[in-house]
């Protein structure tokens, strides 16, 4: 069986990793894919609870689903209490279905900081990993694809500039985001209340200029 992880904070999910997923899905030939809540220590600044995030998981997997059930929602990561690294949740795949073949979803801006992640060198042992980068301008492969480019690597353009940062500001500044997330998620953060008042007033004056453009 291929199974496929993708991790994030989800606060909230948008349509960016919505489009990630249905496209690896279709690419892939994966048979599970399991969309993981994180607690990443490198993003404490996390704006909505653990709850909430886990929900919204929720319902992003089951907009994947509508098209062909294979995603479900892990919530180990934060089941743990106490910061989550990668290495950590694919060694707990490992440990549970070790015939399964894993393969490891990345963001771009994510993998440009890899080298940085917790046992980086290991993943390249657990795992296949599948960079959604965005489309290479000029001559030359990009630095960190060149450093990353062996064997069990991969890199699909995926050029998707949507993040949950923009979408935060959008509704802090009482701007439209139904553009940008799914129609389920959309109303889970307007019946919540969710990322009100929650921008500087820099992004904010960005959103807002965004939006009359």
């Amino acid at each position: 069986m291929h199974l496929a992880v993708f991790g994030a904070t989800f606060d909230p999910p948008h349509n960016g990793h919505l489009a990630l997923c249905l496209f690896a899905r279709e690419l892939l030939d994966i048979d599970r894919l399991i969309v993981s809540v994180s607690n990443n220590p490198f993003k404490q600044n996390r704006v909505a609870a653990d709850a909430h995030r886990m929900r919204m998981a929720e319902l992003l997997s089951r907009e994947i689903n509508l098209t062909g059930a294979c995603s479900e929602v892990s919530g180990w990561e934060l089941e743990k209490k106490q910061p989550s690294y990668t290495i950590d949740l694919l060694r707990y795949l490992h440990d549970h279905s070790p015939a399964d073949k894993l393969t490891l979803l990345v963001g771009e801006d994510s993998f440009r900081e890899f080298s940085l992640w917790k046992e980086y060198e290991q993943l390249f042992l657990l795992c296949d990993i599948v960079v959604f980068a965005r489309a290479a301008t000029g001559q030359g492969a990009k630095p960190y694809e060149e450093m990353y480019r062996r064997e069990g690597v991969r890199f699909i353009n995926f050029d998707c500039r949507v993040s949950s940062t923009v979408i935060r500001d959008h509704v802090s500044a009482g701007c439209s985001i139904s553009s940008l997330v799914p129609s389920s998620v959309l109303r889970y953060i307007h019946e919540h209340d969710l990322y009100r008042n929650t921008a500087d007033p820099a992004t904010l004056t960005q959103a807002q200029k965004h939006q009359e453009s």
